[in-house]
């Protein structure tokens, strides 16, 4: 209810503003009164205290509207809105030091006694300044709630993770909400504070769900990278960010800071250096060029064509069995590039009869060759369809683009054949 109220309270006005500071610096008078005369109501009108406390809030109003000490806006109160109250209430006290000279050279008695003077002004500045530092602090704090905290596993229970687990809690929105180990002795117990977790698979994803995690963090080192990418592939599934902390070598000056932390990176999935892709290169093969993709309307030939038809090519030649799902890449490719000539193909490449009118009509500079069945237990029931596919029907396409002198052929068809570790 309180989180709310302030999320939705506008603005103060002005004139609130200086009433609320009158009210002070009133308060403030009084209070110096009543230390200047140990708390004796008798002592307090027999100096006629009022006209004291009415001559500083009169002066008072007057300084806060020359000084425009109430202009800023409190919640985000700072050094420049300190500074014009301590003028404000400078030259309130001068002005009421002054005017209790004229009286005394013209009655011989001063209104206010210069110790409820110098009182005044020390109290006046603590009660406007600080109230303003408080009501800051309200509004930070509560903005603090409202705003979404980032809770965070951290993956290894060691002295890299407690250093993690303080730069964690020392950054703005973030949270450590537990500690995940292989390692059993340690599962159960509490470091510095914060429970450490079981890193199985089933117990990672339940306090997934159960905690609400954000992100999670690798400190260990000595991970194997079997070990990482099952991690990695359980964050995927919750939408969980995954980052590393270097190690400690890496660290500037011995110390580690949030901005060390990084995304996981490709390479260390990969176990190897990422492939970079060679733009200026691929667009010279592909740039007004002929270029033939079988297997278009799958996962992966659909991907090359997408990508394919980024560089340009005069004309792209979509080939599959499936019907649907040709006509839906080949409706794509024509919404996204419409300049492109885009045909595509219900062949089945196992059929000469069927494919060589089509290399015959088109000539390609290039072909993709991305058709097969690609479920190894599958086709380890049926050898006879993945001889005939994966096989007999590359040979085809392999003897065809020699007959009709294709320039480059570009076999992606067999990728389950062995166990590459981009796969």
């Amino acid at each position: 209810m309180i989180v709310q109220l302030i999320k939705n309270l506008r603005i103060l006005p002005r004139w609130v503003i200086i009433f609320i500071d009158l009210f002070f610096i009133a308060f403030s008078t009084i209070l110096a009164y009543l230390l200047r005369f140990n708390f004796s109501i008798a002592d307090l009108n027999a100096n006629n205290y009022w006209e004291g406390v009415a001559l500083y809030s009169g002066f008072g109003l007057l300084s806060i509207l020359l000084t425009d000490s109430y202009k800023g806006i409190i919640r985000y109160t700072g050094i420049e809105d300190g500074s014009r109250i301590f003028y404000m209430v400078i030259l309130n006290m001068a002005l009421v030091s002054v005017t209790n000279l004229i009286l005394f050279y013209n009655i011989q008695k001063n209104l206010i006694p210069y110790s409820v003077i110098l009182i005044t002004f020390l109290s006046s500045f603590l009660f406007l300044f600080n109230y303003r530092l408080l009501v800051k602090y309200i509004f930070s704090y509560y903005k603090q709630a409202i705003l979404k905290n980032f809770r965070v596993l951290i993956f290894g229970a060691g002295q890299t993770g407690i250093v993690t687990r303080h730069v964690i809690n020392s950054t703005p929105r973030m949270q450590v909400v537990g500690f995940l180990e292989d390692d059993g002795y340690k599962v159960g117990k509490v470091l510095d504070g914060i429970k450490i977790f079981d890193a199985k698979p089933a117990v990672v994803n339940r306090l997934i769900t159960d905690l609400g995690v954000d992100e999670l963090i690798i400190t260990a080192k000595e991970l194997s990278l079997e070990r990482k990418n099952e991690l990695v592939d359980t964050c995927i599934q919750h939408k969980v960010k995954v980052r590393t902390v270097p190690p400690v070598g890496k660290w500037v000056r011995g110390e580690l800071s949030f901005s060390q932390i990084k995304e996981i990176n490709i390479e260390e999935l990969l176990g190897r250096e990422s492939i970079r892709l060679d733009s200026e290169r691929v667009e010279s093969d592909l740039a007004g060029k002929c270029v033939m993709i079988t297997g278009a309307a799958g996962s992966i030939g659909s991907e090359i064509a997408r990508q394919v038809i980024q560089f340009k090519p005069e004309r792209v030649v979509l080939v599959d069995q499936a019907e649907s799902p040709l006509y839906d890449i080949e409706r794509e490719l024509r919404l996204t590039h419409s300049q492109v000539n885009i045909s595509s193909h219900l062949a089945d490449i196992t059929v000469a009869e069927r494919v060589d009118p089509i290399f015959r009509e088109f000539t390609p500079d290039l072909i993709y060759h991305a058709a097969a069945y690609k479920h190894v237990p599958m086709m380890e029931s049926n050898p006879a369809e993945a001889v005939t596919c994966n096989i007999l029907g590359t040979k085809l396409l392999a003897d065809l683009a020699v007959k009709y002198k294709v320039k480059k052929f570009v076999m992606i068809s067999t990728d389950k054949a062995v166990n590459p570790t981009n796969v």
